[in-house]
């Protein structure tokens, strides 16, 4: 490889390109370039993401389409208009608190307040019953509500744990990425955790 041409810089051109064509005509690249803003750790997790075609999961865009595949730790959104984007996650930490399957978003909320589950409290008897937004919510800036109960697609201000099994159930994102993925999702959205 010559000096001037780096792996780096070769995936950005790749990106540029893609980013170019029409979001529905595009071929999807077999990597997708994540923002240089990830921490290190986090951006050598991102490098074995794959671009998924929507079809093989979903029967349709209506509402927009999310889905979360648990073993690359990645959360993948489709706009009904076939915009497609993909974030780094955290996943649950065993198989055991793991649900996989079809739900949908029933609820949105910035600032959640924050109450662990029965099953959690039990493990971690001295856990708080209620957290309040702010900096010491486990759930972040914004979340977005499953219609199974207790699980969420929410935030975290503890940016380690994006990329590894981590949560007690939930989906986490960094706050800035729950952000955007809140602002392009609809009560309805259908979610598929594989």
């Amino acid at each position: 490889m010559s000096k001037g041409l780096t792996r780096r810089s070769m995936i950005a051109g790749s990106a540029a390109s893609v980013l170019a064509a029409p979001a529905l005509a595009q071929e999807l690249p077999d990597t997708v370039q994540i923002r240089e803003s990830l921490s290190s750790t986090t951006r050598r997790n991102t490098a074995s993401f794959r671009a998924i075609q929507w079809r093989a999961h979903f029967p349709n865009l209506r509402n927009g389409a999310i889905l979360v595949d648990i073993d690359s730790r990645a959360l993948h959104l489709w706009q009904e208009d076939g915009g497609y984007h993909v974030y780094p996650s955290s996943v649950p930490q065993s198989a055991e608190m793991t649900r996989k399957g079809r739900t949908r978003v029933v609820r949105k909320v910035v600032g959640p307040t924050w109450r662990p589950t029965p099953n959690m409290r039990r493990r971690n008897p001295e856990w708080p019953a209620v957290v309040e937004p702010g900096p010491n919510n486990p759930l972040g800036t914004h979340a977005l509500y499953l219609s199974w109960t207790y699980y969420r697609i929410h935030g975290t201000h503890d940016t380690r744990k994006i990329g590894r099994r981590s949560s007690s159930g939930c989906i986490g994102l960094y706050n800035e990425h729950i952000a955007e993925v809140f602002g392009m999702t609809k009560i309805g959205t259908q979610v598929l955790l594989i």
